[in-house]
């Protein structure tokens, strides 16, 4: 078999790699097999969103879309049903955004305290004990919320309902540290040392090099983590099916029993709701309007990756 031969040269350093011919069978299998793989994702998405719009058209042919987006009710599931999606939007940004305020200072500081302070030895053990709080299913999260931080906050503040969406919140900010704090981290470690080295030459103390240089320099993706483990919190299903509640509430109030979209999605999922019928149909509507709601996050994370992108 004949042998190509290519010289490669870096800093003044030759070195030669032969690379043998492949077999042009097996490259062409090779490049369809993983054209289906692709071609099967985004496949799965066109369905679902296929799905998601036929279902949502048809329950907007009996809702309007004004009802829908501005009434402070939501009985779908009594008689007379109100289709007011404001109560479960409100608990859902609630959450979301309490659970956020709680995770991002804290994974933010972790990953700076990772990568610019931690030596090499203490990084290893940390960072991989910090990642097992991924790993815990969401269903311990939703125990340990409604079994240890309700009592917690009922204790400090008696009138807090036995369901609350700050058990909740604080379970949702502790289920996404480890998402913050591992892509920033990593995002920081990528920043070429010679920009560290370049600072402290200038007479920069640490901190100054990590929140002056570093993180400057590592801004696109701390962001992007930011704006994915907010993401990640709107779409939670089973710690604010299990600690906030299920009962759907215009309020602002953190202490109260509130309703997220994802946990009245749930609820009408696992209940005896008709199929084909309209109550059938809200889960539809309510996953149109999360489905966009993450869609517009992922959208925007693209664009301030795009723009605050640094390239060394």
């Amino acid at each position: 078999m004949r042998a190509n031969a290519i010289d490669i040269t870096d800093n003044g350093v030759s070195c030669k790699k032969k690379l043998k011919r492949r077999n042009p069978f097996s490259e062409i299998l090779v490049k369809i097999i993983l054209s289906l793989f692709a071609g099967i994702s985004i496949l799965t998405t066109i369905a679902i969103i296929i799905i998601l719009c036929k279902e949502t058209l048809g329950f907007f042919q009996e809702v309007s879309i004004k009802e829908f987006l501005t009434g402070t009710e939501w009985t779908a599931l009594f008689n007379p049903p109100k289709f007011g999606v404001l109560p479960l939007l409100i608990g859902t940004m609630m959450i979301s955004i309490i659970g956020s305020l709680i995770a991002l200072p804290i994974g933010l500081g972790s990953a700076i305290y990772l990568s610019e302070y931690a030596s090499e030895r203490t990084r290893k053990i940390l960072k991989p004990i910090l990642e097992i709080l991924a790993g815990v299913p969401t269903i311990v999260y939703g125990y340990f919320a409604l079994t240890f931080i309700t009592p917690v906050i009922r204790n400090i503040f008696p009138s807090a309902n036995v369901f609350n969406a700050l058990s909740a919140s604080i379970a949702v900010g502790i289920m996404i540290i480890p998402m913050v704090s591992s892509l920033s981290e990593d995002a920081m470690r990528a920043v070429p040392d010679s920009l560290r080295q370049g600072a402290y030459a200038l007479g920069c103390t640490k901190l100054e090099v990590a929140t002056k240089v570093v993180m400057p320099a590592a801004l696109s993706s701390i962001i992007s983590s930011f704006v994915l483990a907010v993401s990640r919190a709107i779409g939670e299903t089973m710690i604010v099916t299990l600690a906030a509640g299920s009962m759907p509430k215009f309020t602002f109030n953190p202490l109260e029993n509130v309703q997220t979209m994802t946990a009245f999605i749930v609820q009408v999922a696992s209940g005896d709701v008709v199929h084909g019928g309209l109550a059938y149909k809200t889960i539809f509507a309510v996953g149109m309007l999360l489905f966009i709601i993450t869609l517009g996050m992922n959208i925007l994370s693209r664009i301030i990756i795009k723009k605050y992108k640094e390239e060394y």
